[in-house]
């Protein structure tokens, strides 16, 4: 067996005593079957306290998450000049006072930008006309003693005098909402608590509403804010009865709208709120019927009519089409097709202007933009020439303009902002992201190959490596893969990655089924009684990697994260000899137990994603075959790290504590199993942009050893 597969990288010996959590069988029979879990016991049962303090976590749990992080701690110490160089390295490519492209909004261009040295962003705005700078909101003083701190969303009133913010100070995504003066700079007594982080002002500045957060963590209730009364007396606009279905709100295009959208992940349904008429209520577009998804935009004059632009899987549009609808009765029995339905072209996204509207489309698994005049119909694409890329557009807030603005990268071009003139076709570069060490994309090669799955399936995988690394299979593999919820993976530009292709790694994307990289049915072959596509197009993945030696069988390092750390566990259990190390990072492994609790956050939306195994057995048998908890056994499992949040209510910290329990317990190997718990964040680790380095050097320092790297570069 080679060096890289066994304790001997990490020299294991020295640390000591392994940590043991101990075995308290608990059990629980659904549909006749007998359920045993040794490690329950992890599970705080105040865990909804301890996502607001969590100084009251159970001295013995919390005791085992110390002895598990002083043991990786320990582990990793020989290679702290490595995860310091690596640091160095990645900060040195992160410009350090950067700032986005300024939107115009009437009288202002607003922006955020990052002062030298800081940790969080700044919001910003200037006079469009031009002129000095005004900060409205400084990330930096407002983190300043905090443990964790986030900021979420920053929505400036339409008159231009106010801004509601939003901040997270413990990593469990429980938002507070606070309204700024700009002209004093000073915060009102207005406080809402316990929210999801996004507002929309109504058009005369007098109020927002805002979605609260019920006590199971689900933002389930709408709510309106009048500026200077107490929140106790805030209006209660919109009531989500189905714990199943999470409530969002958002502004539309043309200013006069918003949206209060509520769905799981197969199904939707959207109401308007008339931001002129507070008192109004809110108005049903279509109700929820299973398995339809839409979503809508308002145009007051389309083609003389005032419509709404309605984005919808309706009759069969399995890849989505667009539809118009009018206003004044926008049911779907009204429902006009304007763009058909175009089987393997999925239609991602929209943007609505006055004149003019986008769609954003993944065609053959890669993305591009299609613009349509409103008044003729005509239509162009804006192209591209990179094997394989990443592409986004935002409408900003101005509706009667000509200016669509979109992003663009790829795996070694950085990111890129333009300004693209719709009516002339002009194009102008806003920003290219800067690298300040520097960065010679000709160092680089990019490309995308294709693997065959067990059953035929085609499926991608972008690369990334130097220009100088040979490919005659001795190179190490960083394997990267998700499957789930139809997110797809964009080949899209990271800084980071360059330290390990610096270093001789191939950094390759699986585009696995479960997500949307090759349309919506890549998705629905991926997920319930598909699922474990994911895990076997993954491992084919892996083993095509080898097959054309852009791997060495015993170099590849697995990486996934939340339920492609579910991923991760389940090829670990599947195939451990096709990996020298799995990297999974929050990991959602825990899934029978997860999907059979109701109360927990994210269960009932989960349902149609997953299937519900207290209601049906044959979901419950299904799961019994992949979950990786319950499929841990007897057997030499590869190097492994562990990556959690104590505050996280996405997944939650005792399902990677679990995983590792069990692994230590039965694990017939020599390899090491590292467990760390971010104590101070939850599921998206530190919010500091400089503090998220140290977790990704140590991943990456955790590949470099497992694989057996250069460690220099």
């Amino acid at each position: 067996m080679n060096k890289t597969r066994n304790s001997e990288s990490w020299n294991l010996e020295s640390l000591g005593k392994t940590p043991s959590a101990r075995k308290i069988p608990s059990q629980q029979i659904v549909h006749g079957l007998t359920l045993v879990d040794d490690f329950a016991w992890l599970r705080d049962p105040k865990w909804q306290e301890v996502f607001r303090d969590t100084s009251i976590l159970q001295p013995d749990i919390r005791d085992y998450l110390e002895a598990e992080n002083a043991y990786t701690e320990k582990a990793f110490a020989p290679y702290e000049a490595l995860k310091k160089k690596l640091i160095a390295e990645m900060r040195g490519r992160i410009k350090e006072d950067d700032s986005s492209v300024p939107s115009r909004d009437g009288p202002f261009a607003y922006f955020s930008r990052y002062r030298e040295g800081g940790q969080h962003p700044l919001a910003c705005r200037e006079p469009a006309s031009g002129g000095a700078e005004e900060i409205m909101l400084d990330g930096d003083a407002l983190a300043e003693g905090k443990a964790y701190f986030s900021l979420g969303g920053v929505s400036h009133s339409p008159d231009h005098k106010l801004i509601a913010w939003s901040s997270d100070d413990k990593g469990s995504e429980l938002y507070s909402v606070r309204v700024r003066e700009l002209a004093s700079g000073k915060d009102r007594a207005d406080l809402v608590t316990d929210v999801g982080g996004s507002t929309v002002w109504l058009e005369d500045a007098s109020g927002f509403y805002y979605v609260k957060l019920d006590a199971e963590h689900r933002p389930s209730r709408v709510y309106l804010h009048r500026l200077g009364k107490d929140t106790k007396d805030d209006e209660l606009v919109y009531e989500e009865a189905d714990k199943g279905f999470f409530v969002s709100i958002g502004e539309l295009q043309a200013n006069r709208f918003a949206t209060i959208s509520t769905g799981d992940h197969d199904t939707s349904e959207v109401h308007l709120l008339d931001l002129k008429n507070p008192s109004a209520k809110p108005r049903l577009i279509e109700k929820r019927t299973a398995g339809l998804r839409y979503e809508v935009e308002h145009h007051p004059s389309f083609n003389g009519e005032e419509v709404l632009i309605v984005l919808t899987n309706a009759d069969g549009a399995e890849d989505f089409k667009i539809s118009t609808t009018p206003l004044a009765n926008p049911g779907r029995a009204n429902w006009r097709d304007l763009i058909a339905h175009q089987a393997g072209t999925l239609i991602l996204d929209s943007c609505i202007f006055k004149s003019w509207m986008t769609r954003l489309e993944r065609h053959e698994g890669l993305p591009r933009i299609i613009v349509r005049e409103i008044a003729s119909g005509n239509e162009h694409t804006i192209a591209f020439k990179e094997e394989a890329y990443s592409l986004g557009s935002s409408t900003g807030f101005e509706f009667d303009t000509d200016n669509l603005r979109f992003s663009y990268s790829s795996m070694t071009t950085p990111g890129e902002v333009w300004d693209y003139d719709m009516r002339t076709r002009e194009r102008v570069m806003r920003k290219r992201q800067e690298v300040p060490s520097g960065h010679n994309p000709d160092d680089y090669v990019t490309r995308r190959i294709f693997a065959k799955a067990r059953d035929g399936a085609v499926v991608p995988i972008s690369l990334l490596h130097h220009k100088n690394t040979k490919i005659d299979g001795s190179a190490p593999c960083l394997l990267y893969g998700y499957g789930s919820y139809g997110i797809a993976m964009p080949a899209s530009f990271s800084t980071s990655r360059l330290s390990l292709a610096d270093r001789g790694f191939v950094f390759a994307i699986a585009h696995i089924r479960g997500g949307t990289d090759k349309g919506w049915r890549w998705y629905l072959d991926g997920k319930m009684e598909k699922k474990e596509n994911t895990f076997t197009d993954f491992i084919a993945c892996g083993e095509h990697l080898i097959t054309e030696k852009f791997a060495s069988a015993d170099r590849i390092v697995a990486q996934g994260g939340s339920a492609g750390g579910m991923l991760m566990g389940a090829v670990a259990n599947l195939k451990p000899e096709l990996f020298a190390g799995i990297i999974a990072e929050v990991p959602f492994v825990d899934v029978i137990n997860t999907m059979l609790d109701g109360t927990l956050p994210l269960t009932p939306p989960e349902w149609p994603e997953w299937g519900n195994p207290a209601t049906d057995k044959a979901v419950l048998e299904r799961m019994l075959r992949y979950s990786p908890y319950d499929n841990v056994a007897a057997k030499n499992y590869p190097a492994m790290l562990v990556l959690a949040g104590l505050t996280d209510p996405r997944v939650t910290y005792w399902e990677p504590a679990k995983w590792v329990a069990k692994l230590r317990s039965l694990n017939t190997g020599k390899n090491p199993i590292f467990l760390k718990t971010n104590m101070d964040a939850g599921h998206g680790g530190a919010a500091g942009r400089f503090d998220r380095l140290d977790e990704v050097a140590l991943a990456y320092v955790f590949a470099i050893v497992t694989a057996g790297a250069d460690a220099g570069a």
